[in-house]
């Protein structure tokens, strides 16, 4: 056991230091690390493989709600960005340009793209012409370069992975049907996959995407008490339609212009992954998205038929369908069960000497290290159970701690004292003015979060101002 709490010695308490902690967790279980260019993050395969998942489980559902995977350019000429204006002045301090093509200056600058409503615009104006060309519903996989001051991995860096949809409708109700149908998507996506739970809402004015109508975000709380925007569906209207000329005819011969949404999701769900779930001895992962559900650790393996029976068990729950491996390097126990803990994998199974003697294999969880003694002709039945017994045990774990770290308040100095005092969500009211979202932000560090579809009358007057409330709002400090 020495071993073990050696390793565990390398990771910093995360009551300690969240912000280190998170750093050791990322590095230890070697998901990323720094790459020569600044601000950027080399994805190593551990983290890679959690991605991938992601892109797997969101493209099937995608795909079962009628969208189609396109791909566009990666550069955006000045014009075509400046067509916009809400949207450039809203990405102008983030944008990457390049100046040059080999020795000679271009005529026209390029931007790298932080986002490309832009180029799928371009795309429509061309490609739809009638009625029966609609809706186009796309999406692309893809990165994108938003020049941040600040970076940290996974959670913000200069080029980051994601996926972005673009849709084009005939009508208003149809955008923002889809738009919501996204949404609930996402969240569906959160909770059911990352074992995340989410509050879907819609973003004030001040905080909605730039150039949309109206922005719809889910947002989750991190075990240090900070919210995290885990995925957002914007509803463009025709704004977009007009500046770029998009219009095609309708039914009753009369030339219309399309109604727009975008939605994404990004690498920055690894960082909500790790921050929500994790611990003092590193990951923990929810098993439908762990890329290893299952490490096998033979005790003793240099016994005779020990290492044969701990690849007998693999081969069987591989075949039942599970994502395994085999420790069988010469590590001792203590050490592999350390590095198979820091790496967050759900379901540890111990086999040895003595367990094959009885027909049986110790299975210990991850999330609470509970143990659990199985005979091996129920191991591929106990395996499946107990993977989804995991599964809703983190997503109960993470909704208990987000419904404790969530308060209510319902004046100035009950808001400023939560805020300042108990990390969270706030749940109070709000008159709808920029200004007092403004002094909220200056005052405290929170912002607002979003607006959330299930509304509650908590008070009759905003909060900050005293005026008529409009909208129950959830607040809180931000990654």
């Amino acid at each position: 056991m020495a071993d073990k709490k050696k390793m565990v010695e390398a990771i910093t308490s995360m009551d300690v230091d969240f912000a280190q902690w998170y750093t050791d967790v990322v590095k230890k279980a070697e998901l990323c690390d720094y790459a020569s260019v600044k601000g950027c993050m080399v994805i190593k395969p551990a983290g890679y493989a959690i991605w991938e998942n992601i892109q797997k489980e969101l493209d099937r559902r995608f795909k079962e709600s009628g969208v189609e995977n396109v791909y566009m350019p990666m550069f955006i000429p000045e014009s075509l960005l400046q067509k916009e204006k809400d949207h450039v002045e809203g990405f102008a301090p983030e944008v990457a340009w390049v100046t040059h093509g080999g020795l000679e200056p271009l005529q026209e600058r390029m931007c790298v793209r932080p986002t490309s409503e832009t180029l799928f615009c371009d795309f429509y104006a061309k490609d739809i012409q009638s009625y029966r060309d609609l809706p186009r519903v796309y999406n692309q996989w893809c990165s994108v370069v938003r020049w941040e001051k600040t970076t940290r991995p996974f959670l913000r860096s200069r080029e980051f992975l994601w996926q972005e949809g673009h849709t084009a409708h005939a009508t208003a109700e149809e955008a923002e049907e889809r738009t919501i149908q996204m949404l609930n998507l996402y969240a569906d996506f959160c909770e059911e996959v990352l074992a995340l739970p989410v509050i879907r809402g819609q973003k004030t004015d001040k905080e909605k995407f730039a150039g949309a109508e109206s922005t719809y975000t889910i947002e989750a709380l991190m075990h240090d008490g900070k919210a995290l925007q885990s995925g957002t569906s914007h509803n463009f209207g025709d704004g977009f339609a007009k500046a770029f000329e998009i219009q095609f005819t309708d039914k009753d011969n009369t030339l219309k212009h399309v109604h727009q949404t975008s939605w994404g999701m990004s690498t920055r769900l690894i960082g909500a992954i790790i921050m929500a779930h994790g611990d003092d001895n590193g990951l923990v992962l929810p098993p439908r998205i762990a890329p290893v559900q299952v490490m096998i650790v033979p005790i003793q393996q240099k016994k005779e038929g020990v290492l044969d029976k701990a690849y007998e068990l693999k081969n069987r729950l591989i075949k039942a369908g599970f994502s395994v491996k085999a420790d069988d390097t010469d590590k001792s126990p203590g050490w592999k069960f350390a590095d198979c803990e820091m790496r967050g994998i759900p379901l540890r199974v111990e086999i040895g000497p003595k367990d094959m003697e009885q027909n049986q294999a110790v299975l210990v969880r991850r999330d609470n290290h509970e143990k659990t003694i199985v005979s091996l002709d129920e191991l591929e039945t106990k395996v499946g159970e107990m993977l989804d017994t995991i599964q809703k045990a983190m997503l109960e774990k993470a909704r208990t701690h987000r419904d404790a770290h969530t308060y209510e308040a319902t004046s100035w100095e009950e808001f400023t004292d939560t805020i300042n005092n108990k990390p969270g969500f706030v749940k109070a009211m709000w008159c709808g003015s920029q200004e007092c979202e403004d002094k909220i932000k200056e005052d405290t560090g929170a912002t607002s979060r979003c607006m959330p579809f299930a509304q509650e009358h908590l008070a009759d007057t905003c909060v900050c101002c005293g005026k008529p409330a409009k909208k129950m709002v959830y607040w809180g400090r931000a990654y």
